[in-house]
């Protein structure tokens, strides 16, 4: 008997378990995909608006206009549909929305995507039976864009709605008394409005410095403050270092971690992202949302309570889409019965013993979804465990390479382009004016 399935985002994560749906008949319906836009692509699509849309809806995508991928296409792709080989490797917003419209297309998921769907409700349903507790089913409640309310019934869920939605603003006290614009990077859209101004930017991770960089060029000048020990990269004219910001003192300036004081126009937040699932009730669930981090999740993915719902793309410092795109294909084996679980409570004693690892090497409590190194290995197992292809070795030594390259190169390490010449090798290429490529480097 064929499973049915919710989705909820047709961002890349909800699509990508789309995809792989539907390439099961055998085991599963078509899936619902439940989006809140009118569009696919989730953070991709640039959206100039900010805060909400005229009827209300809450404005979701946090991209900025001139954003380029941090990561090159050959990297970035879903392990079995590459980007444009004419494309740079270093990508516009557009040009991974329109991948990712090509996806839809390509795997025909448009027809089962429901548009301007607001999730409301998502509730697990225990059969009254004595079966397992695991076959629970799911009711999924959902609103259109007239408000009208629906309920279904879904086997599974898998939870794609992404988490660069819901800013998180640390406490800053006396902020009121700041006289110039408070906003989160969340909301800005580009950097010509800031030109001539000083503007202090919190937080010197991807976005921070990306930012930072932009609002330079633009003409304003940059206070970088951050916790961390000074950056050594090279960093452009216009942008100085600071310590973190403690305190807005009566007169509206900024009081810094080292005592010393700076005004501003402009206080931009830098500072990430909260997990938020309205939708859910979390204590119902056996789950713990707070200081960034979701817990306890079994592979990353699902409450060991509630093993039909999946969080897809909850860890950070991955290589997004090929992440994905394994989880999802675990997912998806656990649901047709190629992987066994193990039991609940040795699940949940699983998930402490991984946390407990990583804080006991050093890393803190709300870095617990960071995988950095661990991704590789996290999805080897995932694709050992379920029987689907590991990510190429090529895809991982790219990755550290352009790692490497950000530390050295912060402002133009797009410029380089790259190409992927083997499951193992990859190379890193220069076109000339004329069209033709030279071989720089080979891996």
């Amino acid at each position: 008997m064929q499973q049915r399935v919710a989705v909820v985002g047709a961002g890349a994560a909800g699509l990508c378990a789309a995809r792989h749906i539907l390439s099961r008949p055998a085991s599963f319906a078509p899936p619902v995909v439940f989006e809140l836009s009118g569009n696919v692509g989730g953070t991709w699509c640039y959206e100039e608006h900010v805060g909400t849309f005229p009827n209300g809806r809450p404005v979701l995508s946090s991209m900025y206009r001139d954003l380029r991928t941090n990561l090159p296409k050959e990297v970035m792709m879903f392990p079995d549909f590459p980007f444009d080989p004419e494309l740079r490797s270093f990508l516009s917003h557009r040009e991974v929305q329109q991948y990712l419209e090509r996806y839809c297309e390509s795997f025909r998921i448009w027809p089962h995507i429901r548009f301007s769907a607001m999730v409301e409700n998502i509730t697990p349903v225990s059969p009254t039976t004595g079966s397992e507790a695991r076959k629970v089913t799911w009711e999924v409640t959902s609103s259109d864009s007239t408000g009208h309310l629906k309920t279904e019934t879904f086997d599974a869920v898998f939870v794609c709605s992404g988490h660069y939605s819901d800013p998180h603003i640390p406490n800053i006290p006396g902020i009121q008394n700041f006289k110039g614009k408070v906003l989160h990077s969340h909301s800005y859209r580009f950097a010509e409005p800031f030109s001539g101004q000083t503007v202090v930017v919190l937080g010197a991770k991807a976005s921070g410095l990306d930012i930072s960089i932009e609002l330079v060029k633009a003409g304003a000048k940059v206070i970088l403050s951050h916790r961390n020990p000074p950056l050594t990269i090279p960093l452009p004219p216009g942008i100085q270092q600071a310590s973190s910001v403690v305190a807005v003192q009566d007169d509206g300036t900024i009081r810094l971690q080292d005592g010393s004081v700076c005004q501003a126009d402009v206080l931009m937040f830098c500072t990430g992202y909260n997990f938020s699932y309205p939708f859910l009730d979390p204590a119902q669930l056996g789950l713990d949302i707070q200081d960034h981090v979701v817990s306890p999740l079994y592979r990353y993915m699902m409450p060991p309570a509630f093993p039909s719902l999946f969080f897809i793309g909850i860890c950070k410092v991955i290589c997004p889409f090929p992440n994905f795109d394994c989880q999802v294909q675990f997912a998806l084996a656990v649901l047709d019965g190629s992987v066994t679980l193990p039991p609940q409570e040795q699940m949940e004693e699983e998930v402490w013993r991984e946390q407990q690892k990583k804080l006991d090497r050093g890393v803190q409590r709300h870095h617990l979804l960071k995988m950095d190194q661990d991704q590789w290995e996290y999805c080897d197992t995932l694709a050992g465990s379920a029987s689907f292809p590991p990510l190429q070795p090529a895809v991982r030594s790219l990755y550290e390479e352009v790692w490497r390259q950000r530390q050295v190169h912060p402002e133009n390490y797009r410029d380089f382009n790259y190409r992927l010449v083997s499951a193992t090798r990859w190379e890193l290429i220069r076109e000339d004016p004329g069209g033709s490529t030279e071989t720089l480097r080979t891996l």
